[in-house]
């Protein structure tokens, strides 16, 4: 089973300033407005990092998923952990085993040459985990959700070059781990005592919920090119705390060699 992660979604009360935040924080841009996401009731802006896009979406209108999902965490924060699988047989099998872990299909849809699925949150404990197939299949190239090639030109190095894996927070990290591990077919493993599954090209990492926020994505692992500017930039913006974590959107983003 090859699962690749392409995308990560965090959700915000207002767009823009976590999209600067970010942008600013480590030297990236903008790479695509998806103004299909208008049907949801939402505005979004993706920021492509090396072959991977992060995605930050915020309701525009009242009764949203979204604004729900934002008072039920108690303010901005992680929402999908987005993948891609080359074949439609691999996608079959992620919805089948989904259904028997007891976890819900909660948006499907069949655009002939690419299909979204994403599993409910609720279902998984923490967020949503989206698989989607594309024809092309090329995992570190063409994605639909990003305008399918329009990204490249807007691709920036200097900082970060990277998303290599997500951190998902619960109540009992093994139970949450074994879910996911379930609906994706793959092994529940141990890094530095903590649950953790192996996509193809990135780790999902599990670890306990203990900042009153409950289930949910709480951080994003990157691939650091120049962990000190980042520091040095985050502190300007405003968003690295005390401790030395840089915190945007809610979301607590690790930087990695």
């Amino acid at each position: 089973m090859a699962i690749h992660l392409r995308q990560v979604c965090t959700v915000a009360h207002q767009l823009a300033p976590v999209i600067d935040d970010l942008c600013a924080t480590f030297s990236l841009e903008p790479c695509h407005v998806d103004p299909a996401v208008g049907k949801y009731g939402l505005e979004n802006t993706l920021i492509a990092v090396g072959a991977r896009f992060l995605e930050v979406v915020a309701p525009v209108r009242e009764g949203t998923a979204a604004g729900r999902y934002l008072d039920r965490r108690g303010g901005d924060g992680g929402y999908m952990v987005i993948c891609q699988v080359p074949t439609l047989a691999e996608q079959a099998a992620v919805r089948a085993r989904a259904a028997e872990t007891g976890v819900r299909v909660a948006h499907e849809m069949d655009m002939k040459t690419w299909n979204i699925m994403q599993l409910h949150p609720g279902d998984l404990a923490a967020a949503f985990l989206e698989v989607d197939w594309d024809e092309k299949a090329d995992v570190a190239g063409n994605w639909m959700p990003a305008g399918g090639e329009e990204w490249r030109p807007h691709v920036k190095d200097e900082v970060i070059s990277d998303i290599t894996g997500v951190e998902l927070q619960g109540e009992d990290p093994d139970a949450l781990a074994a879910k996911w591990a379930a609906v994706c077919g793959l092994p529940v493993e141990r890094e530095g005592g903590l649950p953790v599954v192996r996509l193809a090209d990135a780790l999902m990492r599990f670890v306990e919920a203990t900042d009153g926020r409950g289930p949910g994505l709480s951080a994003v692992r990157l691939h650091a090119v120049d962990a000190a500017r980042a520091k040095e930039q985050a502190k300007a913006r405003g968003v690295l705390t005390p401790a030395g974590d840089i915190v945007i959107g809610g979301v607590r983003f690790d930087l990695r060699d």
